[in-house]
């Protein structure tokens, strides 16, 4: 199916910075493309061809807007399955598969999935409520430090807690979640897999992932991962064994734990481009964005190394500030070489709210990480 300057439609469910992102290569290709998204005023309305609002969560919106592309894809998981799996069934291809994202919707289901495929992950325990999780702190069958996940609405931080206290569980949402085991970490690190139908399988070079203390949101993704060679194969072993479990088409971001006994732990994965592979837009040959593209059109896949060593630094909304945004001495980064800033369009900034990257790239991954430092210390999303 040729999409190069064709009638044929590639449609995307989600049109926040990801979904703009995955643009830059359907523009450079001349691929049509359709975009669903709640707001009206989301990043990707301007880039693609037809922009539709609606609900990514009502099964008539997403059925209606799939019913007129060819191809469909996501940059969000919280998108409606139920419609994804008649859309299927009638014949639009659906990337990735609609079984995959329903497992990957939900953490329990995503648990289990790793234990009834041998893939490493941290001790874990189902609960439908939250007063199950209280009696069984009573009982002594858990103790505290423990990892809280909720089942379903988890993003960025959100839905996950490290819980050290009977008050703490009172913060906590009432609904099904998962406890998991703390375990010991000594670097948090991501790989990321891509997946053609035809069968072709291609993984980008371990990063390393630091996150802020307060917010539970990466802040700096370092590419390569400073690990030794043999951590980083091991690595690269755990992801390609979680994808191909998956056998999902398109990207799949692997994000892992690495514990302070040397174990490869899977923590979560995400079935789309993800914020560990932003890097890859200056520093690899192909990025993430062109890849997943290549991968749901059944391209020939780009080859995935770096180009020169990387980090990203997450623009996030300082505390206290809400409002329209203003980028604060963006001005002073723009004249440093190698760095290189991305704005999202988001126009109303709040506490955390990813507003945009900036990556920094240098021979040296050591400099690069001061230099994000500095740039930290520099740059700030603030409102009028």
């Amino acid at each position: 199916m040729n999409f190069f300057s064709t009638s044929k439609t590639l449609g995307i469910l989600g049109g926040g910075q990801l979904g703009k992102m995955l643009l830059y290569t359907t523009r450079k290709w001349d691929i049509k493309t359709s975009v669903l998204d709640p707001k009206e005023n989301a990043p990707a309305r301007l880039a693609c061809d037809s922009f539709t609002k609606g609900d990514l969560t009502n099964f008539q919106a997403v059925y209606d807007f799939g019913k007129k592309v060819d191809v469909l894809t996501i940059e969000i998981e919280k998108v409606n399955v139920k419609a994804l799996e008649k859309l299927a069934q009638e014949g639009v291809k659906v990337y990735p598969q609609p079984h995959v994202l329903r497992t990957i919707q939900n953490k329990c289901l995503q648990k289990k999935f790793y234990e009834s495929h041998n893939i490493p992950t941290a001790s874990f325990e189902e609960f439908e409520t939250l007063d199950q999780v209280k009696e069984a702190v009573i009982k002594g069958e858990l103790s505290f430090p423990f990892v809280w996940k909720s089942a379903e609405m988890g993003y960025d931080g959100y839905g996950v807690s490290i819980v050290h206290s009977n008050k703490e569980i009172e913060s906590l949402n009432i609904g099904p979640c998962l406890i998991e085991e703390l375990v010991h970490v000594e670097k948090e690190l991501s790989v990321i897999v891509c997946s053609r139908p035809q069968g072709e399988m291609v993984h980008y070079p371990v990063v390393e992932s630091e996150f802020h203390p307060m917010a539970n949101q990466v802040e700096y993704v370092l590419c390569p991962a400073r690990i030794p060679g043999e951590v980083a194969k091991k690595a690269v072993e755990v992801a390609l064994k979680t994808a191909k479990a998956y056998g999902q088409i398109g990207l799949l971001a692997v994000e892992l734990f690495l514990t302070s006994e040397g174990d490869i732990l899977v923590n979560e994965v995400a079935p789309r481009p993800h914020n560990t592979g932003h890097y890859s837009i200056e520093a690899s040959y192909t990025c993430q964005f062109e890849q997943h593209i290549r991968a749901v059109l059944d391209l020939p896949l780009g080859k995935t190394a770096s180009k020169i060593a990387a980090v990203m630094v997450n623009l996030v909304g300082k505390k206290g500030y809400a409002g329209p945004v203003v980028y604060k001495n963006i001005d002073q980064i723009l004249g440093i070489k190698g760095v290189i800033p991305h704005i999202y369009g988001k126009k109303d900034t709040r506490p955390f709210r990813k507003m945009g990257h900036v990556t920094i790239i240098h021979p040296k991954i050591d400099t690069a990480r001061k230099m994000a430092a500095q740039l930290k210390e520099t740059l700030s999303v603030i409102s009028k």
